[in-house]
């Protein structure tokens, strides 16, 4: 069957001067020093909101910080978290119960892209480990504060989960890896647990939403720090094309405060292919909304990360798809 849109959420051109006044509301932005979760939080900064810039570099995100308080008067603070190292996700967690009683907003923003083959700090392929299985335990930590704010979990994918397939037999790729096949796996994991715990919020209940978002071809150092050889000199070739990190983060800003957007949603440009342009309901794989794979991979990830959590399943609801 041919990937297709989710639903209609009923726009077709969202921009950031919709945003609500967000005055009192906290939000959590993973990697929010640079690149697209930077400027998801400067908007949310201007309409008012407090943040938390979760980030592996402090000096980064204290420099950052600077930036947001100077041109929005930004009540800004940092924790530092390593989403390589499941002990810094577990400290940084900590550290957010200890000073907040609830989150309006978690961002699962930050990650690497098309690295060379390397293993995280509890011997996970780098891509999976960072970009899934980091932001999984994390949210498995936080999410009672998110449901304290009947707030949102936006995680961030990429139009890059259209090729990928989990491979659950070898889903650390240690046989045949790429850095793009690890990649599109990687990608194809954060949309499929954003539907995944939507489902698993609604069967019990729960307040909390939980939404996915991709950012089409946004110019930022992800597309630097992680490519080598061929695939590095290719992003240097197109990147001219390629939107600007303000436009990238629409799709993030309206996941995360958005009255517009909806529970369980998954959205993104719309132009070329979803590269880049006006932003609205994204296309979404047949693979991405594979219910069992869903939860397949959710019960793996538990293991992995050995945070078992407590919300119900999807098998308890109906499908929205």
């Amino acid at each position: 069957m041919p990937n297709k849109k989710l639903f209609d959420s009923g726009f077709s051109a969202w921009t950031t001067k919709q945003l609500p006044d967000l005055s009192g509301k906290l939000f959590v932005i993973t990697g929010g020093n640079s690149g697209i979760g930077f400027e998801a939080a400067r908007h949310l900064a201007k309409a008012g909101a407090n943040l938390v810039l979760a980030c592996r570099d402090k000096e980064k995100a204290y420099s950052a910080i600077r930036t947001l308080q100077m041109n929005y008067n930004s009540n800004a603070k940092v924790v530092q978290l390593d989403l390589s190292d499941l002990s810094s996700v577990r400290a940084a967690a900590a550290e957010l119960r200890e000073k907040h009683a609830k989150i309006d907003g978690l961002l699962n923003n930050a990650g690497v892209m098309q690295t060379p083959q390397q293993r995280t700090k509890d011997d996970f392929e780098m891509q999976l480990g960072t970009n899934h299985l980091g932001h999984f335990l994390l949210t498995g930590l936080l999410i009672d504060l998110v449901e304290a704010a009947k707030g949102r979990v936006v995680t961030v994918s990429s139009i890059a989960h259209l090729p990928g397939v989990i491979n659950f037999d070898d889903i650390m790729l240690d046989k045949g890896y790429t850095p793009s096949k690890a990649y599109s796996q990687s990608k194809l994991a954060n949309l499929m647990f954003a539907l995944e715990l939507d489902r698993r919020l609604q069967a019990v209940g729960m307040s909390a939403s939980s939404l996915a978002c991709h950012p089409g071809y946004t110019s930022t150092n992800l597309v630097t720090a992680g490519p080598t050889g061929l695939l590095r000199l290719f992003y240097r070739i197109v990147t001219p094309f390629a939107q600007s990190g303000q436009e990238g983060a629409v799709p993030t800003v309206l996941c995360a405060a958005g009255t517009e957007a909806k529970s369980g949603g998954y959205y993104g440009p719309q132009l070329l292919c979803g590269l880049r342009g006006r932003v609205s309901d994204a296309v979404v794989s047949e693979r991405a909304k594979d219910t069992r794979a869903q939860e397949h991979l959710w019960a793996i990830s538990e293991a992995l990360v050995k945070h078992k959590w407590h919300i119900g399943t999807s098998a308890n609801c109906g499908s929205k798809n």
